[in-house]
């Protein structure tokens, strides 16, 4: 019983500690994304896009990173991009950039894993895309993609912004309310994959993951089966985890300081978007049968990607080494550094930005006075029991490892 409550408390310790790591990178990643998304419309993305070639899929490429957004955020503006007549293999490559090719998770990878998982996620993104285009150019799956598709009538009306607009406190206001609702779609993710990234940390064995992940704990790099079984597990493994890519990074910290190896870190990174609830939400939007094409299709590609980005490593020789690296776990996290400074600063600028953010709110109350009554589907209420949970594992974790 002693010894739980020790893993306990350090558990808590290791998940507050993962977070506080990250907490400036994930401000300035959602501050910079709000920006984008105020200053750049959307109104013609939607054209130009309308076939399968490489310009309406460079285009969705752009568009997407330009909108970077949490995997089910991205989901939604997917099904109006291709509702609206984008091209499928457009559409894919949009939803793959907005949730891949991301400013924020970019800091945070840098932070927990290193500069060359930076390379593998913004490389490998652009290879997933290329991938996924080849797969559906081959595939050509046309019968699924006519009956998926469902006339959009939704109109837009965003302002077109310049840079001189920064000048104003609308604009601002409307920062705040992009920069409030970054936080809102992926909070829950966030919580409960730093929670599950401690819990793993502290109470998971490494025999564990040497029998789920092959090549695991054996001496030299692992062969070209033990990547691929490594590769495929992580999409797996990922996708009973039900988190989205910003909670899954402390996760995949903890992986590789296991000796998972990067083919395996990265297909699990990539994993974001064939967890059930994205499945179940893309059956919803399109039907089962395109929403298990559209799984397996980013299955098979995003295992491709992340074994042509370790190889590629391992051709210039810059393939991260593990025994050379120090896991957060491992780290002392409340320090006074540049990091304790930096989180001060953006914590700072969060507060100015939620200030914005209610002064949209109380202005647009003048206006509104509908509310939304809509029921909470059974997702949402396990995300917010688990929710619950976490919040109640944390704090009595952190009561348990000060007294101790």
């Amino acid at each position: 019983m002693t010894e739980f409550i020790t893993a306990w408390g350090e558990s808590a310790y290791t998940s507050l500690g993962f977070f506080w790591m990250a907490l400036w990178a994930f401000v300035l990643g959602y501050l910079i994304s709000s920006l984008i998304q105020v200053l750049i419309t959307k109104r013609r993305m939607r054209q130009a896009m309308g076939s399968n070639n490489l310009k309406s899929v460079s285009l969705g490429t752009f568009f997407g990173f330009i909108s970077s957004s949490c995997s089910f955020a991205a989901l939604s503006t997917t099904r109006a991009l291709f509702n609206k007549g984008a091209a499928f293999s457009a559409s894919m490559a949009f939803m793959l950039a907005s949730t891949n090719l991301v400013i924020e998770l970019g800091f945070v990878i840098s932070i927990f894993l290193g500069w060359q998982f930076v390379v593998g996620e913004y490389v490998g993104g652009l290879l997933l895309i290329l991938f996924v285009w080849l797969f559906i150019t081959l595939t050509n799956p046309h019968k699924l993609i006519k009956q998926a598709r469902h006339e959009d009538s939704e109109d837009e009306h965003q302002h077109e912004s310049t840079l001189s607009d920064l000048l104003s406190k609308e604009t601002w206001q409307q920062v705040g309310q992009k920069y409030v609702m970054e936080w809102q779609m992926v909070w829950q993710d966030i919580l409960i994959g730093f929670t599950v990234a401690g819990v793993i940390s502290a109470f998971v064995p490494s025999a564990f993951f040497e029998w789920l992940f092959v090549g695991v704990g054996s001496a030299g790099e692992p062969g070209f089966w033990s990547l691929l079984q490594q590769a495929v597990v992580g999409p797996i493994a990922a996708f009973f985890t039900f988190i989205g890519s910003m909670g899954n990074i402390p996760l995949a910290a903890v992986l590789f300081g296991e000796g998972v190896a990067f083919a395996g870190v990265m297909a699990f990174i990539f994993s974001d978007l064939i967890v059930l609830p994205v499945l179940k939400i893309n059956a919803r939007y399109y039907g089962w049968k395109m929403a298990l094409y559209i799984a397996m299709m980013l299955f098979v590609c995003l295992v491709a990607a992340s074994l042509v980005m370790h190889y590629g490593l391992v051709a210039f020789d810059l393939l991260p080494d593990a025994s050379q690296w120090t896991s957060p776990a491992e780290q002392e996290h409340f320090q006074l550094n540049y990091g304790f400074v930096l989180n001060l600063i953006f914590l700072a600028l969060s507060a100015v930005m939620i200030v914005f953010w209610r002064q949209a709110q109380q202005a647009s109350e003048h206006d509104h006075h509908d509310h939304d009554h809509s029921e909470s589907s059974l997702s949402d209420k396990i995300m917010a029991g688990l929710c619950v949970l976490s919040a109640v594992w944390l704090i009595g974790g952190t009561v348990v490892y000060v007294i101790a």
